[in-house]
């Protein structure tokens, strides 16, 4: 394939990436976004790999097919609920694919062909902190997304990590690291300083993430995806690829506009969460410590209810993605619109584990798109609101974010479920949520708590409707 087709193929496949993004922006057409994506992807590696500059072109089909079948393994046997794991794995790829491919590019350095040496000082210069800078983002990407798996997992506690001084030990880092570059440049490349640098990277990563707290972790994701896309264009730069640059600045870009509108939604700054300021001080009034006595109600005591209302809102969260009770809940809005009921849902900007996790679940169990609304267009709907249906969420609902100053979650928006007649929260126990803070609701007088499965408790209440 020749440069100018190769160069004609990347054009081709960065507008399917932009047309890809612009699908995902809306549920309607994410599917045929991620086709789009698909289509771009294809024609980026075929246009690559019989690209003019490629060789041993059979151990890069090799590679393919043993990462692609393992991706195809491991895509098929990931649950819904396993999926912001996954995500924040494959993104720790990302990061260690820039670091491998930076000290590649640092040994062995691609032939710059300029005649003059003025130039071509420049551009090695440039060379050399692109090399720096790639593998910087790369061993940050790598280990940030190592522990927000962990932390998603459940192998890494959830809490924020909080440790003496630690805003001055991120600086020290950065400083140090800076200080790492120019030494880098000047003295025309330095592996001890590159290593040390990738080092200090590899701990800075791991810190910045373990010091956010759990109910942060959707942020985390996007914030990650954003370090990844970066990391990828570092890549780019290195291996001079354009549609490489250009791919993970969109993706980079996206990524970090993402976390900002999250942050926005949760009414935090986007500074503070990324330095895990948010999250660490839980008062004694944010404790586990139930604060009142709570009602229970049985499953044909909440079919009685919704048969008696005539709107109803229901408002998911990471329970339901456990439980899979995203198709019994989808039988119950179905029951309720053919006997005249209004049934819509609430979904708040960081429910679930990852951004628009509740919205692909609820897609996945063919709920309509235009009954499915966020936080912002329903929450002055709850006072004229007969029923609230709290399936699995938790901190989303949470009033100590409105009530209680004390509390690491004071001040983020909620659904403010509580100003229905009736609450209904399904739950296995009376636990916190993921941010390890109590919630007033479940002791307030129009609230009552339907304890066991969540897709058990979703069929049963079918049952008695």
């Amino acid at each position: 394939m020749s440069e100018g087709l190769t160069q004609a193929a990347y054009i081709v496949a960065a507008l399917f990436f932009i047309l890809s993004l612009a699908g995902l922006s809306k549920q309607e057409s994410a599917r045929t976004g991620n086709y789009f994506g698909i289509a771009g992807m294809t024609i980026a590696l075929i246009a690559t790999i019989f690209g003019p500059e490629a060789q041993g072109i059979t151990w890069i089909i090799v590679a393919m097919v043993i990462g692609g079948s393992i991706g195809i393994y491991y895509a098929k046997r990931v649950e819904m609920t396993e999926m912001p794991e996954l995500v924040a794995i494959l993104h720790s790829f990302v990061g260690l694919a820039a670091v491998l491919v930076g000290y590649n590019s640092f040994i062995e350095p691609p032939a710059m062909g300029l005649a003059n040496p003025a130039d071509l000082h420049a551009e090695h210069v440039i060379h050399m902190v692109e090399v720096f800078l790639g593998v910087f983002i790369g061993a940050v990407t790598f280990t940030g997304s190592i522990v927000a798996f962990g932390k998603l997992r459940g192998v890494i506690s959830s809490s924020a990590l909080n440790i003496p001084h630690k805003h001055k030990w991120n600086l020290a880092a950065i400083v140090i690291s800076t200080i790492l570059m120019i030494y880098f440049v000047k003295v025309d490349g330095s592996m001890f300083a590159l290593i040390v640098m990738t080092l200090i990277a590899l701990v800075f990563g791991y810190h910045l993430v373990a010091s956010i707290g759990g109910a942060d972790m959707p942020v985390v994701v996007s914030m990650l995806n954003s370090y990844s896309g970066w990391a990828a264009a570092a890549a780019g730069f290195m291996l001079a690829n354009d549609l490489l640059i250009v791919t993970g600045a969109l993706v980079g870009s996206s990524g970090a506009i993402l976390s900002y509108i999250m942050c926005k939604a949760m009414n935090r700054s986007f500074v503070s969460v990324i330095a895990g300021g948010f999250g660490n001080d839980v008062s004694a009034s944010s404790s586990d410590e139930e604060q009142g006595e709570h009602q229970e109600a049985s499953a044909e005591e909440v079919a009685e209810m919704l048969k008696d209302a005539r709107s109803v809102v229901i408002t998911p969260g990471y329970g339901m993605a456990v439980a899979q009770a995203q198709y019994p809940v989808h039988e119950i809005t179905d029951r309720l619109r053919q006997q005249g009921v209004e049934v819509r849902f609430g979904i708040h900007p960081v429910a679930g584990r990852l951004p628009g996790h509740m919205n692909v679940l609820l897609a996945e169990a063919k709920v309509p798109y235009d009954i499915v609304l966020e936080m912002d267009e329903i929450n002055d709907d709850f006072p004229q609101t007969d029923v609230v249906l709290v399936i699995g969420a938790n901190d989303t609902v949470n009033p100590a974010a409105m009530e209680d100053p004390n509390s690491p979650i004071a001040g983020m928006p909620v659904l403010e479920v509580w100003n229905a007649k009736h609450v209904i929260v399904f739950k296995r126990s009376m636990n916190t949520g993921y941010a390890g803070v109590q919630n007033p609701l479940f002791f307030k007088e129009n609230s009552q708590m339907l304890f066991g499965d969540a897709k058990e408790s979703c069929n049963k209440i079918l049952e008695h409707l």
